[in-house]
C-alpha cells in the first residue's frame, strides 16, 4: 500500500503564497516604502537612526511657508479669535490666535511626519487628539541642493525649535511687517539651521552653518554709534541703557518679533524691513523666538550671545533668562564689554 501524503492543488499553493506575501507586506511595508521613496526621489541612503541635515533644511523651509499660509489666511479672513494665554514678566498680555494654532499644527506635523525620530519643541501646545498627517515629498530645491552638501547626523542629537507665529501682538494689531514663522535645527545644542519666513511679503531667509545661505550680511555697519533695534512690547530698560552705553546719537528702533530684528541686521531686499547694526534684548525670552536667528547669524559669521557674552545652548529648558545681544561684522566681544550695566539692570 502506497504511503499517504498531502497534495495541494495549484489554487491552494496560490492562496498560501498570497497569505505569506501579505504577512511580509505588513511587516516591511513602512521600511520598503521609505527606501523606495528615497530611491525614486533621488535621495541619499539614510542610516538607521540618522537624519540628513540638507533634507531637514528643505523640509523646514516648506514648514515655515505652510505655517505662513495659515497665518495669512486667518488674518485675511479676520478670524483671529484672539485671547490672552497668560502674562509676560512685564505684565503685558501674551496673545494667542487661530493663526498661531493653525500654523503650529501644520509646521509641527509636517516635520514630525517626515522626521519622527527628532525632538521637536514648539511654542504652542500640540493636541494629540487633533493630529494631521502632512507629507513632505523629500524634494530639495535647486538653490539648497547647489549650496548645501548632504550631511548625516544622529537623530537623537537633533532638536528642532518651531515658532509658528513670531510677533503675535503685532499680528493682532495688523502690523504685519513684523510677523514671521521660524524653524531652527540645533545639533547637540548648537544652532545649525535657521529659516525665517515673512508670510505677508513672500520672503524667506535660510542658512546652514558650514553650508550656505540665500541671505547675506550688509557691506558695512556702524560700531561707534550703532542703530540699535529693541523690542516694542518687551523693551524693559534697554532704551535708556543703550543710550548711556553708546551715546545719545545712537538711533533706537522699536520693533516687533525677534525674527524681524535679526533680519534688520542683514541685507534683506524686502522694502518693509528696517536696518539696524545691533539687536539687544534685556529681558527673559524663549528659545523658539531666537534659535532660527541665531543659526542664520552664525552661518554668516555673526554672533548672538547672552548679555554676558555666553553662547546659548538649545537643549533642555526653553528659557533664556539673561537677555541677548546680536551683531554681525562688528567686534562682538567689544560690544559685550560695553554692556555690563545692561546685565545689572535687566532684572524685570
Amino acid at each position: 500500500m502506497a504511503p499517504m501524503g498531502i497534495r495541494l492543488s495549484p489554487l491552494g499553493v496560490a492562496v498560501f503564497c498570497l497569505l505569506g506575501l501579505g504577512v511580509l507586506y505588513h511587516l516591511y511595508s513602512g521600511f520598503l516604502a521609505g527606501r523606495f521613496a528615497f530611491f525614486m526621489l533621488g535621495g541619499p541612503a539614510v542610516e538607521s537612526g540618522s537624519v540628513d541635515l540638507r533634507e531637514l533644511l528643505a523640509a523646514s523651509v516648506v514648514a515655515a511657508v505652510k505655517g505662513g499660509e495659515e497665518v495669512k489666511r486667518v488674518r485675511e479672513g479676520n478670524n483671529l479669535n484672539e485671547k490672552a494665554k497668560g502674562k509676560t514678566r512685564e505684565g503685558a498680555d501674551e496673545m494667542l490666535t487661530f493663526g498661531d494654532l493653525r500654523s503650529n499644527r501644520k509646521m509641527y506635523y509636517l516635520l514630525k511626519t517626515a522626521f519622527p525620530g527628532v525632538q521637536i519643541n514648539t511654542e504652542e501646545h500640540v493636541n494629540a487628539d487633533d493630529q494631521e498627517k502632512i507629507f513632505w515629498d523629500h524634494s530639495i530645491p535647486e538653490d539648497i541642493k547647489r549650496n548645501i552638501p548632504s550631511t548625516q547626523v544622529q537623530a537623537d542629537s537633533v532638536t528642532v525649535w518651531i515658532d509658528p507665529l513670531d510677533a503675535t501682538q503685532e499680528y493682532t494689531e495688523n502690523l504685519l511687517q513684523y510677523v514671521t514663522t521660524m524653524v531652527c535645527v540645533a545639533v547637540n545644542g548648537k544652532p545649525v539651521i535657521g529659516v525665517i519666513h515673512k508670510p505677508f511679503f513672500a520672503y524667506t531667509a535660510w542658512a546652514m552653518v558650514d553650508g550656505g545661505s540665500n541671505v547675506k550680511a550688509r557691506s558695512s555697519y556702524n560700531e561707534q554709534t550703532p542703530t540699535i533695534i529693541v523690542s516694542r512690547s518687551h523693551a524693559g530698560t534697554v532704551k535708556q541703557v543703550a543710550w548711556q552705553t553708546f551715546g545719545n546719537k545712537s538711533v533706537i528702533i522699536s520693533a516687533g518679533g525677534s525674527g524681524y530684528k535679526v533680519l534688520s541686521l542683514l541685507d534683506v531686499p524686502e522694502v518693509n524691513q528696517e536696518k539696524a547694526d545691533v539687536y539687544i534684548h534685556v529681558t527673559y525670552i524663549k528659545k523658539w523666538d531666537i534659535c532660527a536667528g541665531n543659526a542664520v547669524l552664525k552661518a554668516l559669521g555673526g554672533k548672538m550671545t547672552t548679555l554676558a557674552g555666553e553662547e546659548i545652548s538649545y537643549t533642555g529648558s526653553e528659557d533664556v533668562e539673561d537677555g541677548l545681544i546680536a551683531s554681525i561684522k562688528i567686534n562682538h566681544q567689544r560690544l559685550v564689554e560695553k554692556l555690563p550695566v545692561l546685565d545689572k539692570t535687566s532684572q524685570n
